[in-house]
C-alpha cells in the first residue's frame, strides 16, 4: 500500500520542455558551425541526414543504441570519413556545438516556479531517457540525483530505472510519484515499478491504453501541488 509520498521524480523531455523544438535548434546550430568550419560536410548533409546516421549507426550497433551522445559523436566522425574531412576534424569541438545548444531549452509555462517550490518540500530526481545535463539546463540545484538510460542499462518504462532510484534514495517504491508525459514510459513505468504515476497531458489527449491507466492527470504544471495535497 503506497503511504505518504516522500519523494518526487520526474521525466525531463517534454514534460519540462519541448525537445524536438530544442534538438532542431541544436541541430541547426551544429550545421551553421560545419558550415564555416568543415563545409564539404554542411554540403553533403542536411541536419536531418546527420540525425539518420546517428539512426544507423544505432542500428548497426546496439551497444550504443541507448546512448544518444555517442550516437551523435559517431554520426559526425562518419560523416567526416566520408566527406573527406577526417583529418582535422574534433568531433568533441562539435558534439559541444550540438550540446550546448541542445542544453539551452524553453521551460513549458509554471515548471520553474513549481519545482522551486516542490524542492522545499520533497526529495527531486530525474529520470529520463535522454541526454539532457540539469547544470547545463539550469536546475541541477533543485534536484538530488538524476538517471537515464545509459546509467542503468535499460530505458523507461523498464523497472530497473526506477528501482534503482528507489534504492539510491533509500525510500519503498509506493512512497514515490512519477511525472511524466508518455504513457508507457513514464505512467506504465511508474506503475510496474510500484510509484504512484502522473501524466502530464497539456494537449488534452485521450488515454488510449485499456489496461492501465495514471493515478491522476495534469494539463499544467500549476496543477502538480493540489494531486499531491490530496496524497499527503
Amino acid at each position: 500500500m503506497a503511504g505518504p509520498v516522500r519523494a518526487l521524480s520526474f521525466d525531463l523531455d517534454d514534460t519540462f520542455w519541448d525537445v524536438w523544438a530544442a534538438v532542431a535548434r541544436a541541430e541547426a546550430a551544429l550545421h551553421a558551425w560545419l558550415a564555416e568550419r568543415h563545409p564539404p560536410i554542411a554540403a553533403r548533409y542536411t541536419p536531418l541526414g546527420l540525425r539518420a546516421l546517428g539512426a544507423e549507426i544505432a542500428q548497426a550497433e546496439p551497444a550504443i543504441a541507448l546512448d544518444l551522445s555517442e550516437r551523435r559523436r559517431r554520426a559526425l566522425c562518419l560523416a567526416a570519413e566520408r566527406c573527406g574531412c577526417a583529418r582535422g576534424f574534433v568531433v568533441e569541438e562539435a558534439f559541444a556545438v550540438f550540446y550546448a545548444s541542445r542544453n539551452r531549452v524553453e521551460f513549458f509555462p509554471g515548471v520553474l516556479a513549481v519545482l522551486e517550490r516542490l524542492a522545499a518540500h520533497y526529495p527531486l530526481i530525474a529520470l529520463s531517457n535522454g541526454n539532457a545535463d540539469l547544470g547545463l539546463v539550469g536546475i541541477a540545484h533543485h534536484f538530488r540525483f538524476a538517471l537515464n538510460a545509459v546509467a542503468v542499462g535499460a530505458p523507461k518504462p523498464d523497472p530497473r530505472m526506477f528501482l534503482a532510484a528507489a534504492e539510491r534514495l533509500g525510500l519503498t517504491p509506493g512512497t514515490i510519484v512519477h511525472i511524466g508525459d508518455h504513457p508507457e514510459h513514464d505512467v506504465l513505468g511508474a506503475l510496474r515499478s510500484g510509484y504512484r504515476s502522473v501524466w502530464f497531458n497539456p494537449g488534452g489527449a485521450a488515454w488510449a491504453a485499456p489496461d492501465y491507466r495514471p493515478d491522476a492527470e495534469i494539463a499544467a504544471f500549476d496543477q502538480l501541488e493540489a494531486v499531491l495535497q490530496r496524497w499527503d
